[in-house]
Order: C-alpha cells, then sequence, then structure tokens
C-alpha cells in the first residue's frame, strides 16, 4: 500500500510515516518512480509505534525493542530494557489512578454542593 493509504489506515499524518521511517521504525519498499509501498503488516507496526510513543518510549528505544516485539527472542539486555520501561509505565498507572481518584473526591463534594439554581430564600 502506498503511504497515503498507510496513512489512513493507521490513522496518522503521511509526515509521521516519513518520520517512523527515517527514525528506522518502518520500512518501505520503493518503485522506480520513487513511491513509497508498505507490507499489509505496516498498519499494524504503525498502530504499535504509536502505543509505544503514547507509552512515553522515545523513537530509540522503541527502535531498541521492536526486534523483540516481532521475533520473541531476547538478549538479557533486551529484558532489562522491557522490564523497565514496564516498571516505568506501572508508575504512570499509579500516579494517574491517584490523580482520578482526586478528581472522583472533588467531583463528590461539588456535586454535594450543587443545588437547582434556587437560591433559598434568607431568614430573618
Amino acid at each position: 500500500m502506498r503511504i497515503g493509504e498507510l496513512a489512513t489506515r493507521a490513522g496518522v499524518s503521511v509526515r509521521a510515516l516519513r518520520y517512523y521511517e527515517e527514525q528506522g521504525l518502518l520500512g518501505a519498499d520503493r518503485s522506480p518512480s520513487g513511491q513509497r509501498h508498505y507490507p499489509d503488516g505496516a498498519v499494524d507496526r504503525v498502530m504499535l509505534v504509536q502505543q509505544l510513543y503514547a507509552a512515553g518510549l522515545s523513537s530509540r528505544r522503541i527502535l531498541d525493542l521492536l526486534p523483540c516485539v516481532y521475533t520473541g527472542h531476547a538478549t538479557p539486555e533486551t529484558l532489562r530494557l522491557l522490564a523497565e520501561e514496564r516498571s516505568r509505565i506501572d508508575a504512570q498507572v499509579a500516579g494517574l489512578t491517584a490523580t482520578r481518584d482526586r478528581l472522583d473526591a472533588v467531583i463528590a463534594a461539588a456535586e454535594a454542593s450543587v443545588t437547582d439554581g434556587c437560591v433559598p430564600p434568607a431568614t430573618a
């Protein structure tokens, strides 16, 4: 598939795909006229890269980990990196959960004070 189709199917910009290619995260064959052609599995790969970016991994770290993701084979160093990233993500999840819980408490307190818009009459 060509770059525009991949961008549409993966829900990313053409510019993002070009960046992924520059970083070595995505490969494409070139036609004689220079057009990029991606394999069918490119959509899944782009979505995985997007998820890893969203989790806070750098393009360099993603590049280091992608071979393990696709082959299932790892070195001790790769396993260490995977565990390190998982621990970092766990800490992010814990922080986000704590923030959500605090917002829930604020919402509950605010809901208890909501009125229907009528101001109670003043007592003399």
